[in-house]
């Protein structure tokens, strides 16, 4: 998998397919840091640099989407369009490319260039509103954790998935789109039983993983994983490493 995807969305479902096998390159530019988060979501992966705006960047990444099998991008809708590397062109380089992609707002209507991220989905798509409605506060009460990002990522896992099974019976590519606001869309139709907004339980220790992960930071301990697959448990091969620490190429 070829994962050319940021906080938070996308490198949660590309962390949830390492845990069960697959091989992901993770491609960021030159000088990208996500402090504080890199260690969460990089655990399972390979991180490379490339920079996509030169000639070499460019050729490069054609290499390897040439060689994949899937690619996840959370690029704005245009943008690796106007880089020379629109869906055509995509599936003309892999053949029965399975292709992910996701952005804030979507691909129709007015707001579809815009940039964001799950706190502003929450605010333009009223889920802050019903929060302070809720809770009876005086201002905007966002959900107490990044549920959209979550729930995209495990979205964007399943598409991959279903995305393989298909093209194993017909041998043809698949195209995938979400977005933030339609997840957000998605979670409003679920009614807030009773009025009462939910508490966040305080940490047990069984919450934890039982192994502690030698990371590129220091010895570290994760929470447990969020679902569990009968008779295959998740896995990763990989620590979490730093960004750019991995060259840009298969092994």
């Amino acid at each position: 998998m070829l994962d050319l995807t940021r906080i938070l969305a996308g490198p949660v479902a590309t962390r949830f397919l390492a845990g069960y096998g697959a091989q992901i390159l993770r491609i960021d530019p030159l000088g990208w840091e996500e402090p504080g988060t890199v260690p969460e979501v990089v655990v399972g992966k390979r991180c490379a640099r490339l920079d996509l705006k030169s000639s070499h960047g460019m050729i490069t990444l054609k290499k390897l989407l040439a060689d994949a099998d899937i690619l996840v991008h959370g690029y704005r809708t245009d943008a690796l369009a106007r880089l020379g590397l629109d869906r055509e062109e995509r599936q003309k380089l892999r053949p029965g490319l399975i292709d992910i992609s996701l952005n804030a707002y979507g691909w129709s209507g007015p707001w579809q260039m815009r940039r964001g991220f799950d706190s502003l989905i929450q605010m333009s798509s009223g889920i802050a509103h019903m929060g302070m409605v809720k809770a009876d506060k005086p201002h905007p009460l966002p959900l107490p954790g990044q549920a959209l990002d979550h729930a995209t990522g495990y979205l964007l896992a399943g598409a991959a998935i279903r995305g393989l099974t298909r093209r194993a019976m017909d041998g043809r590519g698949v195209e995938v789109r979400a977005s933030l606001a339609r997840t957000a869309a998605l979670l409003t139709r679920y009614p807030v039983e009773n009025g009462l907004i939910a508490q966040i339980e305080p940490e047990q220790s069984d919450d934890f993983a039982p192994v502690i992960e030698e990371t590129a930071w220091g010895p570290a301990q994760r929470l447990r994983p969020p679902l569990m697959l009968e008779d295959c448990p998740m896995y990763w091969d990989l620590p979490s490493v730093r960004l750019g620490s991995s060259s840009a190429e298969w092994m």
